[in-house]
């Protein structure tokens, strides 16, 4: 077998492996959506107490990607993605054995915060791992697996729930069915676990703790020697450059400056309004867009097949078109779905009811409405989602990476819950109300809110973002000094 063969596959086997650790992402953080129905029912939850329920992952995730960047600086990339794969386990054994005790809801938000700290901690370390071991003209394309992988966990957990759900009754889902269905995601976390034995450390931590044999033994295999040659000069100057400044230099006024841009891009992502689309999009549908409970599923599995369909677009784009074309172009395909979204409901007289009792728009205006969403899924899956990530993995130097990436990785999942929270109160306004009932915004202001921000995302990208295409981890250490 040739060498090139040999590199070619081992470092997709290694991203491979590695994204698993995003497949869980999506498949953890989109299991709740197929078993709320069920276990709300079975503890008899209030509106609230199944709110703190489903939203108990995310705070864990903030948390993990708060402690992994110290994590991932003191034991590695590897062996943090191994402690992130149990806490997978333990979590999707655990979130299926709460009884009918009331202390058992307790239980279940333990092992819930338990899968979002495993979450945090992957979503930090996963993409910046790929990074650090992927040879420079292919980075772009090789970190979107990343994003790949999440958005394959939601189209599949969304699958296995549903072919869950429909094999059993209604009364046997209420007992037993929700249990399989956070069961199931245990099928993937030991394989992540098992695969991540077999994967090596990443030679960049490696030589931030001396250990340059081996690191170049990694690259080599990986890269061949000639560019491992390199590499290593390359990563070995600039840890000298940086010296023994770990304590104070993220505070540094130009690494002070990335940290900042790396920050407000990824929170940035949340504010685009994705999640409230893929957490709420069954309300969506129904009560704003008129689509009946039969249609909902329908407009799902719609969704998730323009969200895959586009992320691919965005693994073959991202390091032929550049990073910041790309999150160009996206911006405004999110601009257009959403306004034509927002300028149709607040444009409409609501005058349909459809079989809840809900006054609905026409067909007319909600496949229009539905053409803007899947626009904005679309737009968003070939720039915001994978297209954030290559770049917070890329623009950090060396020495603070782990800790720069757990910063920015925590604020986004702050904005995560902030926008999730404060979804439904928006929608649930007086201002938000149909104008017949004396509300402005006829259900639109939402759409017309999440706008605002793509704009300031668009001027963002365009004034603070640098084009990071083909460069190496530390040729780009120089792009911000100026």
């Amino acid at each position: 077998m040739s060498k090139t063969s040999n590199k070619k596959i081992n470092i997709y086997f290694i991203t491979i492996a590695i994204t698993l650790g995003g497949l869980l992402f999506g498949y953890d953080t989109g299991v709740i959506n197929g078993t709320q129905f069920y276990f709300s029912k079975y503890f008899e939850l209030t509106g609230a107490l199944k709110g703190f329920i489903v939203s108990s992952a995310l705070l864990g995730a903030l948390a993990g990607a708060a402690g992994a960047g110290i994590l991932s600086k003191a034991i590695g990339r590897k062996n943090s993605l191994i402690i992130a794969a149990m806490l997978f386990i333990v979590s999707a054994w655990g979130s299926g054995l709460p009884s009918m005790l009331p202390e058992s809801i307790s239980l279940m938000v333990f092992f819930r915060i338990f899968g979002g700290i495993a979450i945090g901690v992957a979503s930090m370390n996963a993409p910046m791992y790929i990074a650090e071991i992927a040879p420079a003209e292919k980075r772009g394309n090789l970190v979107t697996f990343y994003q790949l992988a999440i958005v394959i966990g939601f189209f599949v957990v969304f699958l296995i729930t549903y072919f869950i759900g429909n094999e059993m009754s209604e009364s046997e889902n209420i007992s037993m069915g929700w249990r399989y269905m956070f069961w199931s995601e245990l099928i993937p976390a030991f394989l992540f676990l098992i695969l991540l034995f077999f994967v090596p450390k990443s030679p960049r931590w490696l030589m931030m703790k001396g250990k340059e044999v081996e690191a170049e033994n990694i690259l080599t295999r990986i890269h061949g020697k000639e560019i491992a040659s390199r590499e290593i000069v390359e990563i070995r100057n600039s840890i000298t450059k940086e010296g023994n400044k770990d304590k104070v230099s993220i505070f540094s006024k130009p690494l002070l400056a990335i940290i900042i841009i790396g920050t407000v891009l990824s929170a940035l992502q949340q504010f685009t309004g994705i999640n409230a689309v893929l957490y709420y999009g069954a309300d969506i549908f129904e009560q704003a867009l008129g689509f009946g409970k039969d249609d909902i599923l329908k407009q799902q599995i719609l969704l998730a097949t323009v969200n895959l369909v586009f992320t691919f677009i965005a693994m073959f784009a991202v390091d032929k078109l550049g990073r910041k074309p790309l999150l160009i172009i996206g911006g405004f395909g999110m601009l257009i779905g959403f306004l034509m979204m927002g300028f149709t409901l607040y444009f409409s007289d609501y005058s349909n009811i459809n079989a809840a009792g809900l006054p609905t728009i026409s067909t007319s205006e909600g496949i229009i409405s539905l053409v803007g969403v899947l626009i904005f899924i679309g737009s968003f899956a070939m720039s915001m989602g994978p297209v954030v990530w290559v770049i917070l993995s890329e623009i950090f130097p060396n020495k603070i990476r782990s800790i720069a990436m757990s910063i920015a990785v925590a604020a986004q999942w702050l904005a995560n819950y902030f926008v999730s929270q404060t979804f439904p109160i928006i929608v649930e306004s007086d201002a938000n109300k149909l104008q017949v009932d004396g509300g402005v915004w006829n259900n639109a202001l939402p759409y017309f809110i999440f706008s605002g921000f793509i704009i300031i995302i668009i001027v963002f990208v365009w004034k603070f973002i640098p084009e990071t295409k083909g460069k190496t981890l530390e040729e780009m250490e120089t792009l911000f000094e100026k």
